[in-house]
């Protein structure tokens, strides 16, 4: 990953064109299958009314970054964090929950589209991923995931006044942060034996701002 990073600023450092950033902020709702956290959960925990269904929303926020190289190419570097969670019964006297924050850092290559008062960019690339998951039942327990993601995104932005566009986006996501564990402890569905990965294809759509610089 830092190699990537270094790799991406000497690139930018070396550009003799005129250039400008786009700083992006946006909010959004994933849809998402993750089906070995689907099955952990509603084979052990989940009541016959509760159930999780094959894609399930999660909230997810990303600030962004990019340089333009050239007037219909520019390169980025996005942070998203992804927030899931779930809580059910699970006998008379407590609550099982489960909740995770998954980290999406990516660096992204864009194709724009310019134009008088708007943008279209399509882009894609790859990152680090990383998950904190923590479950409870009766007591809390943290386990930790890392591992690869990629990310097709569209963006189109309007101008809303100097300098300050309205954004509107659409990412599919393939994410592979793999299993989770805690040190050499992980979870286990009581069903079919196999340990819990959060391994997700997602669809997502995302509104926000974009300044330019």
């Amino acid at each position: 990953m830092k190699r990537i990073m270094i790799l991406l600023f000497v690139l930018i450092s070396l550009c003799q064109v005129s250039a400008q950033w786009d700083l992006n902020f946006a909010m959004g709702l994933d849809f998402k299958a993750s089906p070995s956290f689907r099955d952990y959960v509603n084979s052990s925990y989940a009541l016959p009314g509760n159930q999780i269904s094959t894609f399930k929303s999660s909230i997810g926020f990303s600030a962004e970054a990019d340089y333009k190289i050239h007037d219909n190419f520019a390169l980025g570097i996005e942070y998203n964090l992804q927030i899931d969670s779930y809580s059910a019964p699970s006998d008379y006297s407590s609550a099982y929950e489960i909740s995770y924050n998954q980290h999406r850092p990516t660096i992204i290559a864009y194709y724009i589209i310019p134009g008088n008062g708007y943008q279209f960019k399509f882009g894609g690339g790859l990152g680090y991923r990383y998950v904190a998951l923590t479950e409870r039942v009766y007591t809390n327990t943290n386990y930790k995931a890392s591992g690869v993601g990629f990310l097709l995104r569209a963006i189109g932005n309007t101008l809303l006044s100097k300098d300050f566009y309205a954004l509107i986006g659409v990412d599919l996501r393939y994410d592979l942060p793999g299993e989770v564990s805690n040190r050499n402890e992980y979870l286990i569905n009581n069903v079919n034996g196999e340990k819990l990965n959060l391994n997700s294809v997602s669809v997502g759509i995302y509104l926000g701002i974009t300044l330019t610089l």
